[in-house]
């Protein structure tokens, strides 16, 4: 009898990757392949898909059972009813302050929703951009749409920022006599099955035609699954952005926060618009290597950066008019590196305090998943400046994705 394998597929900022496991939870493979375009088009999603599909060993392609796809939270894009897309995404760090007095009266007081970086200011954008003859998904429930060619559906976690009520498992009631209630997806549960792999895509991908596509979950809530996230542990996801998490007894709803439902938890974040974005524009991934040697991470460089990847922050604070702060810089790379780690520190401390402040408890310990938790003097430094004990996990949001294909009943 051959093997059965599950997989996740993850979509972030730079690129996607695919992890495929065994039945016994085991990573056999493995991939990652950067955007050919620009983040915002949609395009080079299923360019990258493509591709990862492509280099798929066929014995996994063949026995691939269930599938699950997670994408950046807050990424929203205008489709036609063919599923086609209508100009860029507007990607999560962008905000839209365009129809703020409809988005007060559409928000009915829910802070989370209130804010120019929601899906929901998003939408209103996009609404008087294309007209309500649309459709309104995020990145993992149109990605997932591609594989069924059918985008009825969207996952629960990812329309929170739209509006969706994970309590009362509803749109909010302003929404009910809107002219673009039609627009939005029909909700279903993270975990879920919705349905098998549409037939032409699996014979052009060589793909088991059996194959199930799982509901999807946001990147974010991928990697609390992929570090087994516990009680009394806090999770940060260092990657083209910075985002903090842990687990709560009852949801938030403030500007800023997300709460999410993964594995039967609460569990409550939120998300900078600093992270490793930033230092990509200064240095090479070798150039970092190389540089965060020189650093003693014990020391401070008395440099007080603000690395914002672009104008404008989530969270700790929520003000869309921030602007980076990015010098002075000194002569230095090394010591300008080692400001910027500290700088991104500093917002990973703040965020913390956040959580702190609205749940009344900082974690005993800090897993660190992304591409950021590799650096060990930028751990190091964090240790410091946050003064939690901090441990990297080495796996990947993809892999947290597989875990969630494969969970599913």
């Amino acid at each position: 009898m051959p093997d059965k394998f599950y997989g996740g597929l993850d979509f972030g900022t730079s690129g996607a990757r695919i992890s495929i496991i065994n039945l016994h939870k085991e990573l056999v493979y493995s991939n990652s392949v950067p955007y050919l375009y620009s983040f915002k088009n949609p395009i080079s999603w299923v360019n990258s898909c493509q591709k990862l599909l492509d280099n798929l060993p066929v014995e996994l392609k063949i026995n691939l059972c269930q599938l699950a796809i997670s994408g950046t939270s807050g990424t929203l894009t205008a489709f036609n009813l063919k599923g086609e897309p209508i100009g860029e995404a507007i990607p999560y760090y962008q905000a839209c302050d365009e129809h703020k007095i409809l988005l007060e009266s559409l928000s009915n007081g829910e802070d989370h929703l209130r804010t120019p970086y929601s899906s929901l200011a998003k939408a209103l954008k996009l609404i008087d951009k294309y007209g309500t003859n649309i459709l309104l998904r995020h990145q993992s429930d149109w990605i997932t749409g591609w594989f069924l060619k059918d985008w009825t559906h969207g996952e629960e976690g990812n329309n929170i920022k739209l509006g969706w009520d994970l309590k009362n498992e509803s749109w909010p009631k302003s929404y009910l006599n809107t002219s673009w209630l039609k627009c939005l997806p029909q909700i279903i549960k993270s975990g879920e099955k919705i349905n098998q792999v549409n037939s032409d895509f699996a014979e052009r991908f060589n793909l088991n035609k059996k194959l199930i596509l799982i509901s999807g979950t946001t990147d974010s809530n991928a990697s609390v699954m992929a570090a087994g996230l516990g009680n009394k542990d806090g999770l940060t996801v260092l990657g083209t952005t910075i985002v903090v998490k842990k687990i709560i007894d009852k949801p938030i709803k403030r500007q800023g926060i997300t709460t999410h439902r993964v594995s039967g938890n609460w569990i409550c974040g939120g998300a900078s618009n600093a992270g490793c974005g930033i230092l990509s524009k200064f240095f090479s991934d070798f150039e970092i290597k190389e540089l965060s040697r020189q650093i003693n991470p014990l020391q401070n460089t008395s440099l007080n950066l603000l690395p914002l990847n672009s104008k404008g922050e989530r969270f700790p604070i929520n003000n869309s008019n921030l602007e980076p702060i990015l010098g002075p810089r000194p002569v230095s790379d090394s010591l300008y590196l080692h400001a910027l780690f500290e700088g991104l520190a500093k917002i990973e401390l703040k965020g913390w305090e956040k959580l702190h402040e609205l749940t009344g408890s900082l974690p005993k310990k800090i897993i660190t998943i992304g591409g950021g938790s590799k650096n060990p003097q930028w751990r190091k430094i964090r240790e410091r400046i946050i003064d939690i004990p901090i441990v990297s996990c080495r796996k990947t949001t993809s892999f947290g994705t597989a875990l969630l294909a494969i969970n599913s009943k």
